[in-house]
């Protein structure tokens, strides 16, 4: 039960800010398309720069008042970590948006191209630990 509490409050949090966006900005809470518009320099990203310091901000919040470091530091090797990443953000364009864009804010308004989007990535997910943990 005491993990189940920070799962619903992250997942309330998490829907309360898409929420907002969307009826503040009118903006989609996909947060690869917020960080590479700050990144790129899009007219429109003052918004997009408090929303990723708000991410990172909130997690060192959670972290200096709790003492928990919630996730479990990963174990792999740096490398295998770093080329996780790259695959996932070639993923993420291939995809048109990732897990927040398609899986949070799509899905909510049932988004045909969302939810696709999502039962794919979910399914490729699962198979890859599947084969990882269980065939190799």
């Amino acid at each position: 039960m005491t993990q189940f509490l920070p799962a619903l409050a992250g997942g309330l949090l998490i829907g309360a800010s898409a929420v907002g966006l969307l009826y503040w900005l009118g903006r989609i809470a996909g947060i690869s398309g917020i960080l590479w518009g700050a990144l790129s320099g899009a007219a429109d990203n003052l918004w997009r720069w408090v929303f990723v310091a708000g991410l990172l901000g909130g997690a060192w919040l959670f972290h200096a008042l709790s003492g928990v470091h919630y996730p479990a530091p990963s174990q792999l090797p740096m490398w295998q970590a770093i080329l996780g990443g790259l695959v996932v953000g070639i993923g993420v364009k291939l995809g048109s948006g990732c897990t927040s864009g398609h899986g949070v804010c799509g899905i909510g308004r049932l988004s045909p191209r969302s939810i696709v989007a999502t039962m794919l990535f979910m399914s490729t997910g699962i198979a890859t630990v599947y084969l990882i943990r269980h065939i190799l």
